[in-house]
């Protein structure tokens, strides 16, 4: 019998080139993997905001709604003019005396002495205008701190003594910073943006009483 030798050289293994070629093309998948997840971790941020953000101007909407009453100088309904001034919302009318605490750790958790109780007291429509800014203020605080909450009216009568008057247009905003992706410019809404220095992002809600 034939005995057939094989010759050392003649056996082959992997090259040095080949595990570098490999090691980059693992590298190259990893990298586009890597930044699938970081968009991602973007665009599942802004879309919890943006549903948190709806589900209190919807929330703020009803509580105008509900506080309304019919106007004594036209026909239709009205709020109270607390409702359009601004130091009832982000907590502008409260000062927090303890250091390193969170706006809703220092507000939220407690009812201030400053707010009304509206919950457990009757409330007049100024004292209900001020319990639900803060009650607002706390939603938007809980859902993100670095929320901001407007609520502005179109009047269409200035000549009477309402801030807003009946049939006018009532703007709910809620709106916060957002950053580039990839150093790609967002198109910003102007209604967010109006007069910043930064990105935001919002939420418009505009209704009629």
């Amino acid at each position: 019998m034939r005995m057939i030798e094989c010759s050392k050289s003649n056996q082959t293994g992997v090259g040095m080139v080949e595990v570098l070629v490999t090691v980059f093309v693992l590298a190259i998948g990893l990298l586009g993997i890597a930044s699938l997840q970081f968009i991602g971790t973007f665009a599942n941020s802004d879309a919890l905001n943006r549903s948190q953000a709806v589900l209190i101007t919807q929330q703020l909407a009803e509580r105008l709604r509900a506080n309304s009453n019919m106007s004594t100088v036209s026909n239709g309904l009205v709020v109270d003019d607390t409702y359009f001034e601004e130091e009832i919302y982000n907590f502008n009318n409260l000062s927090c005396l303890l250091e390193d605490t969170s706006e809703f750790d220092c507000f939220c958790l407690s009812i201030p002495d400053a707010i009304p109780n509206c919950n457990e007291d009757q409330c007049n429509g100024a004292e209900f205008a001020q319990f639900d800014g803060y009650e607002m203020s706390c939603a938007s605080e809980s859902s993100n701190p670095n929320m901001a909450l407007e609520l502005s009216c179109e009047d269409n009568d200035v000549l009477d003594d309402e801030a807003c008057s009946a049939g006018s247009r009532h703007s709910i905003i809620l709106k916060w910073p957002v950053q580039n992706w990839l150093n790609k410019e967002r198109n910003t809404n102007a209604d967010c943006n109006d007069g910043e220095s930064s990105n935001f992002d919002c939420v418009v809600l505009d209704l009629t009483l």
